[in-house]
């Protein structure tokens, strides 16, 4: 018996290089790329791991709780790290991260996060791109949420790491992921000695191994069903146009905040400002009498299909999550939404007062682009 998923050709190291040159397309970059062999984690540890050590001065901005993370992984390389956190419902500006700099003139790294799809806001990496290369730092950015649903243009931003995953807004596999990697990059891992060699979170090894041997020999067998269905997921959007991906991302975000403000309740977007929202996944804060989790717990009750999801840890009472990427950045995604929440808060309430669901789906289809 024969199955699709098994019994497949091996996949060759020509068809592995065709599908990082269409990542690479993707991201408009002529850096390497390199497409990793495990969730976006993978890359995101290993590119800080290979490019930051005892003498790194980093600047780690937070977001988030990714940021949080990054920070974590600096301090145990041995980095010196300066924190630059801001409320989660809004996003760091340029400006702050001058600042940053005019503190503490040594920074030689910075660490990002594009989107941050836990907080539902997004960083405006162009403007802080120019920041960094006045600076002369590395640039690592974090890009895992944000391709697909926005811009990503490590090349155009001055980017030396970045990582994106395929799971989110690209609507692909989250067994693989990809980074795209500068000559900046390369150089300062070359010269870490606690870059990690012959592991699995290994960067240079690719690079020795694979990019500096023409890209004919893997280093190990690849994770093939990933691969093809990344490759089926690129074609995709190739197909139907990146512009086009982006827009419908962007739609579903300003329809899901129009109608969550329509809808009344005390329904209302976390992320303050629509510019500082990120496209991939629109963050509400519940009304102070109903906790976020108890809300979507009820809203999963009825419908499991939902892409809703509570906050994280001390966020899960006040946030509530709408995840409206790939498949799910369409107008019937949000329209159920909005109406789950509304029968959800009339339920632990008691009462529809002041909820007006027909009020939240004009709304949406109304901001619907």
């Amino acid at each position: 018996m024969t199955h699709p998923f098994l019994d497949l050709a091996p996949l060759s190291a020509a068809r592995f290089a065709s599908i990082e040159d269409r990542v690479a397309r993707l991201l408009a970059t002529e850096q390497d790329v390199v497409i990793t062999q495990g969730e976006a984690l993978l890359p995101l540890e290993g590119a800080i791991r290979a490019a930051a050590g005892p003498g790194t001065v980093a600047l780690n901005v937070i977001t988030g709780p990714y940021g949080q993370t990054f920070g974590d992984w600096l301090r145990d390389c041995g980095a010196t790290v300066h924190d630059l956190s801001v409320p989660y419902h809004t996003a760091v500006t340029a400006a702050q991260v001058r600042a940053a700099f005019a503190e503490h003139p040594e920074i030689d790294f910075v660490s990002l996060v594009h989107a941050e799809a836990a907080t539902g806001n997004t960083n405006p990496v162009a403007e802080i791109g120019e920041a960094v290369r006045e600076q002369g730092a590395l640039f690592y950015l974090d890009a895992v949420a944000s391709i697909g649903a926005e811009p990503v243009l490590p090349d155009a931003w001055g980017v030396d790491l970045c990582v994106i995953g395929a799971q989110k807004a690209m609507g692909g596999p989250a067994g693989v992921s990809a980074v795209s990697v500068s000559e900046r990059a390369w150089a300062r891992m070359a010269a870490n000695p606690r870059a990690p060699r012959r592991s699995y979170l290994s960067l240079l090894d690719w690079k020795e191994r694979w990019i500096d041997g023409g890209r004919r020999t893997l280093l190990h067998a690849p994770a093939q069903l990933e691969m093809l269905a990344l490759e089926a997921c690129v074609e995709r959007i190739e197909e139907t146009g990146l512009d086009a991906v982006t827009a419908r991302h962007r739609s579903a975000a300003a329809a899901t905040r129009a109608g969550a403000s329509a809808l009344g309740g005390g329904l209302e977007p976390y992320v303050h400002k629509a510019s500082e929202a990120a496209p991939v996944a629109t963050t509400l804060r519940a009304p102070a009498d109903v906790a976020a989790s108890a809300l979507v717990a009820r809203a999963l009750a009825a419908d499991p299909a939902l892409p809703l999801a509570a906050g994280g840890g001390p966020l899960a009472k006040e946030m509530i999550r709408v995840n409206h990427y790939g498949p799910d950045a369409t107008p019937r995604t949000v329209d159920a939404c909005l109406t789950a929440l509304a029968a959800a808060l009339a339920a632990e309430r008691g009462t529809a007062d002041g909820l007006d669901p027909e009020a939240a789906r004009r709304a949406a289809a109304g901001a619907w682009g």
